[in-house]
């Protein structure tokens, strides 16, 4: 299969029930099949680090917290029964920290004449 876009391959190959098919029609690809695809991409984008298809899910989940969603939407769109399971990904960037403003950094601003 050629480098098709995501819009590409659906048009494509029209899938049924899983977006991407197994060998055995009306199936979906295996996990192993998978987690192949995932070490070829990374291999094809010199990605050297130490990588898993998972890694994929906690970056995705750390992506959005960072952008603002609340932890709750994340829980439910990750499939978490446990907020404790989600709160893993509030680990935060250095940038995200930097980007705090503080309220007494505020209050002395709006003070000065």
């Amino acid at each position: 299969m050629e480098n098709l876009s995501l819009r590409e391959y659906y048009k494509e190959y029209r899938p049924s029930k899983w977006l991407f098919e197994g060998a055995r029609k009306g199936r979906h690809i295996s996990t192993r099949t998978v987690q192949a695809i995932f070490r070829q991409a990374c291999r094809k984008a010199g990605i050297k680090k130490d990588v898993t298809v998972h890694s994929l899910r906690h970056s995705f989940a750390t992506h959005l917290l960072e952008s603002g969603v609340d932890l709750r939407y994340i829980q439910e769109i990750l499939g978490h029964k446990s907020s404790k399971t989600t709160e893993i990904y509030t680990h935060v960037s250095k940038a995200s920290i930097a980007s705090i403003k503080s309220p007494i950094d505020t209050f002395f601003k709006e003070r000065k004449p």
